[in-house]
C-alpha cells in the first residue's frame, strides 16, 4: 500500500468513528474519570499477561511529542520479582504493593532518540538535538514518559482493572535492581489489579471547579 493510500484509509477510519461516536457515554466517563479511584488494597484475583498486553496495546496510541515513545514498562508479577522490589518501597507502600497482583515500573529510556528515524520519519534530524545534549534528552524523556504513564492509568481502567499509582520508592535502588545495564531511569510505580473497596477509607477528596483554576483568554 502506498503512503498516500494509507493516509486516505486513515482519514476514512477517523471520519467513520467520529460519525459513530461524538462523546463518551456516562458509564465510560465514570469508569475512566468520575468514579475511578487510586486503589490501595487488592482482591485476590489474578491479572493475566493477556490483560497486560491489552493495556499496552491501548496506551501506546496516546499522543506524545514528535511520536517519541520513551516509556518502558517492567511488569513485576512473580513472587521472586516482588521480593526484589520490596526493599525499594517506602514503608507505607510495602503491604499494598505486595498484595497487588502486578506492579508496573514505569521507566524512561534516555536513548529514545535512537529510534527517531523510525518513529518520526518526517524529521529524523531532530534526533541530533537529544543525541548531543544528554540533559535535554533526559528532561524530554521524563516529560513524555510521564504523559505515557497517564495513558497507562487510563488503559488499566479501560480494561476493567484498577490502578494504584505511587511515587513512594527509592528510584535509584529500583534502577540498580531492575534497569541495570540500560540507559533507563525509573519514573513511578503503578499497582494493577481488582481493587478491594475496603481500602477506600472516605469519600473522594476535593477537586477544583473550572472557575477556580481555569482561565479562558
Amino acid at each position: 500500500m502506498s503512503e498516500d493510500q494509507a493516509l486516505e484509509d486513515a482519514r476514512e477510519r477517523i471520519t467513520d468513528y467520529r460519525d459513530r461516536i461524538q462523546h463518551l457515554d456516562e458509564n465510560s466517563i465514570a469508569l475512566l474519570f468520575s468514579e475511578a479511584r487510586n486503589h490501595n488494597w487488592w482482591q485476590n484475583k489474578d491479572v493475566s499477561e493477556d490483560q497486560l498486553r491489552e493495556i499496552w496495546d491501548m496506551m501506546k496510541y496516546g499522543s506524545t511529542s514528535s511520536n517519541t515513545q520513551p516509556a518502558r514498562l517492567i511488569f513485576i508479577r512473580s513472587e521472586k520479582a516482588k521480593e526484589r522490589l520490596k526493599p525499594c518501597l517506602a514503608p507505607s507502600n510495602v503491604d499494598k504493593t505486595m498484595a497487588a497482583p502486578v506492579t508496573a515500573l514505569l521507566a524512561y529510556d534516555n536513548d529514545f532518540h535512537e529510534d527517531f528515524a523510525q518513529n518520526y520519519p518526517v524529521r529524523p534530524e531532530m534526533a541530533d538535538r537529544f543525541r548531543n545534549d544528554a540533559a535535554v534528552a533526559e528532561k524530554f524523556a521524563f516529560q513524555q514518559s510521564t504523559l505515557q504513564g497517564a495513558y497507562l492509568i487510563m488503559a488499566i481502567r479501560a480494561v476493567g482493572l484498577d490502578a494504584g499509582a505511587m511515587g513512594g520508592f527509592n528510584a535509584d535502588l529500583a534502577d540498580q535492581t531492575f534497569l541495570s545495564g540500560k540507559n533507563w531511569k525509573s519514573n513511578f510505580l503503578c499497582n494493577i489489579g481488582y481493587g478491594d473497596l475496603e481500602g477506600i477509607k472516605g469519600p473522594r477528596l476535593y477537586r477544583y471547579d473550572f472557575d477556580e483554576v481555569c482561565t479562558v483568554i
